[in-house]
């Protein structure tokens, strides 16, 4: 189903946008984009998953990273596959429509290390603009 320009236009305020937008914020949510990413190389356990997520002092808890995959999960993107042995053995991978989301994800996250410098540039400008002037005396 197409959104109309007038919807897209309106940022998203009408009634049809909300569940586009929550797909939305699932896919591009802090850590669901690191698990798209991860899961586009191959299926993960649960632990390896969470390391590879992970980011240097900013580690995803168990918690949220559970959070994340069921939503996922729920929408269709990520595949849990539970395994009847001792110990549980769970493997996550990517659906059809979840590597569909993930190489786009992708795309966003490679565009963004590309231009990261045009970004901090743009950045130091604006701060520098925003900056306090010193008064004449």
């Amino acid at each position: 189903m197409a959104v109309s320009k007038r919807t897209a236009d309106a940022g998203g305020a009408g009634e049809a946008m909300c569940p586009y937008r929550l797909v939305l914020e699932h896919v591009t949510s802090r850590w669901g984009v690191l698990v798209l990413i991860e899961l586009l190389e191959r299926p993960y356990r649960f632990s390896e998953l969470r390391r590879a997520v992970g980011w240097v002092g900013r580690p995803v808890s168990e918690k949220m990273l559970t959070q994340t995959l069921q939503t996922l999960e729920r929408d269709g993107l990520v595949h849990r596959d539970a395994k009847p042995v001792i110990p549980p053995r769970v493997d996550y991978s990517l659906t059809e429509l979840g590597r569909e989301a993930a190489e786009q994800v992708r795309s966003l996250a490679r565009w963004t290390e590309v231009r990261m410098a045009d970004v901090e540039r743009s950045r130091a400008a604006y701060d520098e603009a925003r900056e306090p002037k010193p008064r004449a005396s």
